[in-house]
């Protein structure tokens, strides 16, 4: 009787490992059967929501592409509006802004390669190459001066463009904008599964289950929906996940750029960062790099634009009267 338990046990090991396994091979069925059907669905899903996108603005040829940009407002002055770093549309994103600074400027906001309407690109993301395809569209609408406005990465690639374009931007302004010498921006992310999120249509899914992000803010029914779909069908593009791979290095090479002495900066900044402590102090000292430099504290989301539009306008028009503007050397 001993003898046949003994034997019986391998044969319940292997009863047990078969079980295991049996389970293990159901689960892995089920993920690639729930994977195969989002990729489907999304698959379906671009094809459908692409044709409901809306053109708006207009095309400039830069480096032989289409770059989408949006002119609104008549006045002399000019700005060039930017974009935070994977903004899907930055023209529809930026829209209760660009409303309230068009009865007093002219705006030109720019879509870079990747973003919004215009189209992506296999050239490297890096800094140098952002801003000189960004000063193409600039040249091509004829703009000679203007002051320079953006949200958070464009803190950093305005460094650059400022000190290589001295006889074209009269001022920067910053919204919660990037620090060239902020840390933490060497970080591995991961992009590889970001990919994948876009590509099999998980994004897509996690974006519908995570409701409606911009149910609070002023944007009507038609914008908001029109940003869905332009998120859905453009969001992490590989455009955009080339400029992600390059953030640490574009950090590197930019963090020991200043503003020039003479350029008027205004710094809007979210003063309850509780990621980072250091980020109002990393903008005071920024905003000293210039003669004419100011920091406006805001509470409020790192999107200070879709919150506190209002506040940024009026804050901006009162600096504006208070600075000398550069003038052409």
């Amino acid at each position: 009787m001993a003898g046949t338990a003994e034997i019986n046990k391998p044969e319940k090991g292997r009863k047990k490992r078969r079980l295991w396994l049996k389970i293990l091979g159901g689960i892995i069925g089920v993920l690639v059967l729930f994977i195969g059907i989002t990729f489907i669905v999304n698959v379906i899903s671009n094809g459908i929501e692409k044709k409901k996108i809306e053109s708006y603005g207009q095309y400039v040829n830069v480096d032989g592409k289409k770059m989408n940009v949006l002119i609104q407002g008549s006045s002399e002055q000019t700005i060039v509006l930017l974009p935070g770093q994977g903004t899907a549309s930055p023209v529809l994103d930026f829209k209760p802004l660009i409303d309230q600074l068009t009865p007093s400027y002219k705006v030109v906001a720019i879509e870079p390669f990747g973003y919004g309407l215009s189209d992506g690109t296999d050239k490297e993301r890096t800094t140098e190459n952002i801003i000189s395809e960004i000063h193409e569209a600039v040249e091509q609408l004829g703009l000679k001066r203007y002051i320079l406005m953006g949200h958070s990465i464009t803190g950093l690639y305005a460094v650059s463009y400022v000190n290589a374009y001295p006889d074209e931007v009269q001022a920067f302004v910053g919204i919660d904008s990037s620090v060239p010498n902020q840390p933490g921006m060497d970080v591995k992310l991961p992009l590889g599964a970001m990919k994948f999120a876009k590509d099999s249509g998980v994004m897509r899914l996690l974006t519908k289950l995570s409701g409606d992000s911009f149910k609070s803010l002023d944007y009507d029914e038609h914008t908001k929906e029109q940003m869905k779909l332009i998120t859905n069908v453009h969001g992490n593009n590989s455009t955009l996940m080339n400029e992600l791979s390059h953030l640490g290095s574009n950090f590197k090479n930019g963090s020991k750029l200043k503003y020039p002495q003479d350029l008027p900066v205004l710094l809007f900044a979210q003063s309850n960062n509780e990621n980072n402590k250091q980020w109002i102090p990393l903008h005071e000292e920024q905003a000293k790099q210039s003669s004419q430099g100011k920091l406006i504290p805001m509470v409020g989301s790192h999107y200070l634009h879709h919150t506190k539009y209002k506040e940024i306008v009026e804050e901006f028009k009162e600096y504006m009267k208070t600075v000398q503007l550069k003038q052409a050397q």
